[in-house]
């Protein structure tokens, strides 16, 4: 079943003017349900603008945004409901933190649901849980916290909403390694526990490669590639023509092939690539290396 989808998606900037821009320019393409997909393009090229059309935050110039089949504008009095169904959290959601509570912060979601205490208290927990905030957090101030677990916070607040599409826009932006590798563990988790539709907006191509199923690429405010991470990694010279870069593990494995070492050419991560040194040391090393 397609989640949600755009079909010839344009945004204009300016609209009307001699400064007149194209943010997002003709853009279709067809996301699954429970699919987890990674959107790639350098600072600039739309993808930003793109996913906010995704909840109706930004209302499509022409074209369409289809959740479950039904255009999101066709009732726009309506469009409250649909951001309760597509939650997005935004690069430093830390910033859009305000209540007392680190509780209550992460209730205001469920609260404006119309949902009932006991559920909205059930809500939160389940959130909470996710994203690894222990008890005793949960009557501190958020900004007495950490910036790793104000980051939790506010992904906790879109996630206790339920959303079934959920989108990410950098949401390890500006985190120390230990702290963006534990907020893509909990994410991971979330969705092989939920099932649910997941866009991940990044710059990091080795992050991408290591949790999305498909990859959209948007560049100049258009979508170039939307495919498996295989298909789209796989044109090492397009993305660096983008701007974009491959993962690092893919240069080494592409310069050990050009040394003549046997190796795949679809290398992403860092744990493909011990499986692929495992399957050559196993044959007897590596082209007598």
């Amino acid at each position: 079943m397609t989640a949600i989808e755009t079909k010839d998606l344009t945004y204009l900037y300016s609209r009307g003017t001699p400064f007149e821009k194209a943010a997002v320019d003709g853009v279709s393409v067809s996301i699954e349900e429970g699919d987890f997909v990674g959107v790639i393009g350098h600072t600039g090229s739309g993808k930003s603008t793109f996913i906010q059309h995704l909840n109706g935050l930004l209302r499509p110039t022409s074209g369409q945004v289809l959740l479950y089949g039904r255009d999101i504008w066709e009732e726009p009095k309506k469009i409250r409901e649909v951001r309760f169904q597509v939650g997005l959290v935004f690069q430093y959601p830390e910033y859009q933190l305000f209540e007392e509570t680190v509780e209550r912060d992460i209730a205001f979601g469920p609260s404006n649901m119309g949902l009932s205490p006991g559920e909205i208290r059930d809500r939160v927990r389940e959130a909470a849980d996710f994203v690894g905030l222990s008890p005793d957090t949960m009557q501190k101030s958020p900004f007495e916290l950490s910036g790793g677990q104000k980051r939790r916070v506010a992904i906790a607040g879109v996630l206790a909403m339920r959303p079934r599409v959920l989108i990410l826009d950098e949401p390890t932006a500006g985190l120390d390694p230990k702290g963006r590798d534990q907020i893509f563990h909990e994410i991971a988790q979330y969705h092989g526990k939920t099932g649910s539709t997941i866009l991940l907006v990044s710059h990091s191509m080795e992050d991408v490669a290591k949790y999305a199923k498909h990859v959209l690429v948007i560049n100049d405010a258009r979508k170039i590639a939307f495919g498996t991470v295989d298909e789209v990694f796989s044109h090492t010279g397009e993305l660096v023509e983008m701007g974009l870069a491959v993962p690092q593990i893919t240069k080494i494995f592409a310069q050990l092939r050009a040394r003549g070492f046997e190796l795949s050419p679809h290398v992403y991560t860092v744990e493909a690539a011990r499986r692929e040194l495992l399957r050559v040391l196993g044959k007897g090393g590596a082209q007598d290396a």
